[in-house]
């Protein structure tokens, strides 16, 4: 795993408070939202805030090509690593 997939899941979990959920829990190409981490819409615009907190990200949340970049752990990564 690298640094900054650490770094987000770590994020996931401060970001919304998942108490019982290790960043080893979280698989890294599982899906955030649905079946994979069970994520919904709020834990989205959490998630969002956090992003744009540490990384400065610009995200809107309505755009189609924002929700692609939500879909797991390495889709954030590339986010990030795009934007830098």
């Amino acid at each position: 795993m690298t640094d900054l997939a650490h770094e987000i899941k770590q994020l996931i979990i401060d970001s919304l408070d998942l108490e019982d959920i290790t960043v080893d829990d979280i698989d890294t190409d599982a899906p955030l939202f649905g079946e994979g981490l069970g994520l919904d819409s709020i834990d989205a615009l959490e998630l969002g805030m956090g992003l744009h907190k540490k990384y400065d990200l610009k995200i809107d949340s309505n755009s189609d090509e924002t929700k692609k970049h939500f879909e797991s752990v390495a889709t954030l990564v590339k986010l990030i690593e795009n934007d830098i």
